[in-house]
């Protein structure tokens, strides 16, 4: 099939699900509804993501939907066995993940922390799991009298250190995480080992935008593995880079904010030329959703609204553009888990007519598998929607 696109933009808008799945009680996330909660409760105002569609992937009673939207819109279920960030964004790009990564809710046991204290020669703190921002305020002092590095564990398939700059030197805290990384094999290994620095004195803490993910590799064959193997370009924004442990990367950009990722995102339209931008936006996932901040959730949605003329307004005649979400984060629902959601689908293009009822995708692979289409390449996984477009 001809290419439509020269390029083609995936928006992954972290934790932004859009209904339970069938199969969410499983997973105790019956009744998990990330937008329509966060809709009804906050009243966003969202009128360019309603232009685009998003009224008309499901109504929202505080969202009419658009006489006739400027996007094509659906939603897509998630195939694999998980409801995380490393889960959604590969099977994007074609990879089904069978097993659950394993979580650590009363900590990481003995056979875990033994020898990572052992390899780095020191003992470490708290160990169970926590938020990061209080856990830096409760032993922050502590880390700082001893060296000690503080580790702790989310409801996600994540072994996080946390340690102050002036402390544990940023160099140090990777290659620490790096040995974690090589320990968290067989049955134990995360999904993600994550630098977690900070810097400040006491009773005034703060994270930096140093954060370092140390992902799993996926499996070969990905959808950055095909493109780059073609000698397309494969621009990534955010974590995506450490998400496929900077495998089939050509550009990465880093971000560690929306506003960021908003900005490499334009930016990087005028780094590529032919082939993918895959950008995360985590805002709503790490300071929103986890924290149960409906509030920061919705005006986090209205910043993104905001500024998506400017996106839209940056596209030439070529470009493809796909907003979507890898798993849901209801701030509105019980605890402080990912939720197992149905994630939103907007496909704009110039080129396209818009208005284009994909329905409901059986696998997030689909958006890979129509990108893979579009460039003359097929993945193992997913239902190109690309004909349909046209």
């Amino acid at each position: 099939m001809e290419s439509v696109f020269k390029r083609i933009l995936i928006v992954v808008l972290d934790g932004v699900g859009i209904g339970a799945m069938p199969d969410a009680d499983q997973w105790g996330d019956a009744g998990s509804d990330t937008l329509g909660h966060v809709i009804a409760a906050e009243r966003p105002e969202l009128p360019h993501l309603a232009e685009l569609g998003l009224g008309a992937i499901r109504p929202f009673a505080e969202l009419p939907a658009t006489e006739r939207a400027r996007a094509s819109f659906g939603k897509a279920a998630i195939l694999s066995n998980g409801k995380d960030t490393t889960v959604g964004h590969w099977e994007m790009a074609g990879i089904q993940s069978r097993t659950r990564f394993p979580t650590y809710p009363s900590g990481f046991p003995a056979r875990i922390i033994e020898p990572f204290e052992k390899a780095i020669g020191r003992q470490v703190l708290a160990n169970r799991a926590a938020s990061g921002t209080e856990i830096i305020k409760e032993l922050g002092d502590e880390h700082v009298r001893t060296g000690k590095p503080i580790v702790y564990t989310s409801a996600d398939s994540v072994f996080q250190i946390a340690a102050h700059e002036e402390v544990i030197p940023l160099e140090e805290l990777y290659r620490i995480c790096l040995i974690a990384r090589r320990l968290l094999d067989g049955p134990d290994r995360v999904a993600r080992v994550i630098a977690r620095p900070f810097v400040g004195s006491s009773g005034k803490y703060r994270r930096t935008g140093n954060r370092r993910d140390f992902n799993v590799p996926p499996p070969e064959g990905t959808l950055l593995d095909r493109m780059k193997s073609r000698d397309l370009d494969v621009a990534t924004v955010g974590k995506v880079a450490s998400i496929f442990d900077s495998r089939g990367v050509t550009l990465d950009l880093p971000a560690h904010s929306n506003k960021e990722s908003m900005d490499a995102t334009i930016g990087a339209l005028t780094k590529t030329t032919r082939g993918l931008i895959f950008s995360n936006f985590g805002d709503w996932d790490t300071l929103w959703g986890h924290r149960r901040d409906a509030d920061g959730f919705a005006r986090g949605l209205e910043a993104f609204d905001r500024r998506l003329p400017e996106l839209l307004g940056a596209l030439d005649m070529e470009d493809g553009l796909i907003i979507t979400a890898d798993h849901g984060c209801d701030p509105k629902f019980t605890g402080t888990d990912h939720t197992r959601e149905y994630v939103p689908l907007l496909v704009y293009g110039r080129p396209l007519a818009g208005g284009v009822n994909l329905g409901t995708r059986g696998s997030q692979a689909d958006i890979g598998q129509t990108v893979a289409e579009n460039f003359g390449i097929t993945l193992a996984l997913g239902r190109s929607f690309l004909k349909d477009l046209r």
